[in-house]
């Protein structure tokens, strides 16, 4: 009983039975408009109220009764899978295609800004320190003479500028 209980309870079950619960509320909107909308425009075409009632062959058979071929019946049931297959692909794949292709665009031009949000390594912190200070002496980064600020008092005996 376990066993079966875990079975029951797993998350693939109720997926599946949702899928067929809404498999079957779907397939009673596309056979309601096959039967409602498709089916009396072709069967104006051919002359009757449903394609199951046209191109009918009656074959005499050996008993004196006959067999009937029903080739519009046959046809309707290509239109009706032609037409679910259509109604399958324009409003349920189509638009799921989309949104998964939106929804990866997103994802993608999510993942090109995320590189400069990594925070930057030890190495390069510093050497940004050192290219900081470099500045504030009043160094070049190829290194050169110490120019001190203007305000900055002279050390006893040193002029203003020193080469280190």
């Amino acid at each position: 009983m376990k066993g079966f209980k875990e079975f029951l309870l797993r998350g693939n079950v109720i997926d599946l039975a949702v899928a067929v619960v809404i498999g079957a509320a779907f397939t009673a909107i596309v056979t309601s408009i096959v039967t409602n909308v498709i089916n009396p425009l072709i069967g104006a075409v051919f002359n009757a109220s449903m394609l199951d009632k046209t191109l009918i062959v009656h074959i005499p058979t050996v008993s004196g009764g006959d067999a009937s071929l029903k080739f519009g019946a046959v046809i309707g049931a290509a239109i009706n899978f032609i037409i679910i297959a259509a109604v399958v692909y324009f409003a349920l794949i189509l638009p799921v295609n989309h949104l998964i292709k939106r929804t990866f665009a997103k994802l993608k031009k999510d993942e090109e800004q995320t590189p400069q949000d990594v925070p930057p390594t030890d190495v390069e912190v510093l050497v940004e320190i050192r290219d900081l200070l470099r500045s504030q002496q009043g160094r070049s980064l190829d290194g050169g003479a110490h120019v001190a600020p203007n305000d900055a008092p002279e050390g006893p005996g040193l002029p203003s500028t020193t080469k280190l």
